[in-house]
């Protein structure tokens, strides 16, 4: 699936439009706001989670510090609660450690399914029926 930055022709996992994950801290692979994705992202930032205190010591044991300011990245860092787009590679391997964060599923990117099953996905879904 080709997609635009803007999120305007991309699906989520539901097969509906895509709906922004955050503006605040500022998300996306783009940092537009969406879980959106191109050729360009090779970690593909498609999931949009929101992140807990396990969740983000699992990924810093992985080494990636999601915790740590970086502005030379545009990255605030986060805290729990933070709603962010996660690498879809990430977020499977936190499911199958056990310290998956809840999913969004309506800014969760379509492109997610190539990594985690929808049901994967679905049984971490934030609130029912999104």
């Amino acid at each position: 699936m080709s997609s635009d930055p803007s999120g305007s022709h991309d699906l989520n996992v539901l097969g509906t439009p895509l709906i922004a994950c955050s503006y605040d801290p500022l998300t996306g692979y783009h940092r537009s706001g969406c879980c959106t994705t191109d050729a360009q992202d090779r970690g593909s930032h498609v999931v949009c989670a929101i992140v807990t205190q396990a969740f983000l010591d699992f990924s810093r044991t992985q080494g990636n510090d999601l915790i740590t300011p970086r502005p030379d990245y545009r990255f605030p860092g986060l805290k729990p609660g933070d709603r962010w787009c996660l690498c879809a590679m990430r977020w499977l391997q936190a499911f199958e450690a056990g310290v998956a964060p809840a999913v969004v599923l309506v800014s969760t990117h379509a492109n997610a399914l190539a990594f985690a099953s929808l049901e994967q996905l679905t049984s971490c879904a934030h609130a029912p029926l999104q």
